[in-house]
């Protein structure tokens, strides 16, 4: 049994998995990539940048395909809910710029999405349909001494889907930035505030695609702020972040479609 199955959490390191041609260029332009985040606009004085996607993941080949974008005013968007699992935005819906038509083609993201899929487990009829995967980029940087950059939640919490994975891309001249793994009681707590023996796992990412990953119903998890390091210039911690939920026949009773307010309903 996998230690995601049996413990809730599992620690990857991908950059000793991925040794294909070219996966140094693919990683750069993954790190490129993070050079032109735009501010989260819900949190712009946190120093937290971001883009998201969307995708299906088709149970037994494992295909990757991205699904549309939201248009609003000429840009590019998807939209993330998280139900109440947030407690900075609960039950309110967000709209993220896009991930980048080329960062969608690379090919060490689509491998990345395709391994964290591979690690996952379904109930039999979870698994009828295709899997989504939601993917996002998300940096948290600093440029001067008493910045700090925030994550969200800033707590142990839990994320509402059943997975999430996390790659870290790059982290440089940065302090703090460290992961905690704990119980489903310890949610919404800090790690400072807990006994050691409460934490299931205390560990920092610090290369290239170093990874985790949780299930969310036997852990709660947890990725500290971060403030400027010792060296010159600026700070940043810039991670992938994947989460998988199923897209099962939903229950009639249950579909917001069947409410029969046609004035709220849209052709797609």
């Amino acid at each position: 049994m996998s230690s995601l199955k049996e413990t809730g959490f599992a620690y990857y390191d991908l950059g000793k998995k991925f040794t294909y041609e070219g996966v140094e260029n693919d990683l750069a332009e993954l790190q490129d990539a993070f050079d032109s985040l735009p501010p989260d606009e819900y949190a712009p004085h946190l120093n937290r940048y971001r883009r998201y996607a969307r995708a299906i993941v088709m149970p037994g080949t494992h295909r990757v395909e991205w699904l549309p974008e939201t248009i609003i005013n000429g840009e590019r968007y998807y939209e993330y809910f998280q139900g109440s699992f947030n407690p900075e935005y609960k039950g309110a819906y967000r709209c993220f710029p896009s991930l980048t038509k080329k960062t969608m083609a690379n090919h060490l993201l689509e491998e990345i999405i395709r391994f964290d899929f591979k690690e996952t487990f379904w109930m039999k009829e979870d698994a009828l349909m295709p899997v989504h995967a939601g993917i996002h980029f998300v940096k948290l940087a600093v440029e001067n001494e008493g910045e700090v950059a925030v994550s969200s939640p800033n707590n142990l919490h839990q994320d509402g889907e059943p997975f999430t994975f996390a790659h870290l891309i790059r982290r440089r001249n940065i302090n703090g930035g460290i992961n905690a793994i704990a119980t489903p009681r310890e949610r919404g707590k800090m790690p400072s505030d807990l006994h050691p023996d409460q934490l299931l796992a205390r560990f920092y990412l610090m290369e290239p695609l170093e990874s985790y990953g949780v299930y969310d119903p036997l852990v709660s998890h947890y990725v500290e702020e971060v403030t400027i390091g010792n060296a010159a210039g600026s700070g940043e911690r810039s991670a992938i972040l994947i989460d998988f939920q199923p897209t099962v026949i939903a229950n009639p009773d249950e579909i917001r479609s069947m409410l029969g307010d046609t004035s709220s309903m849209h052709h797609v």
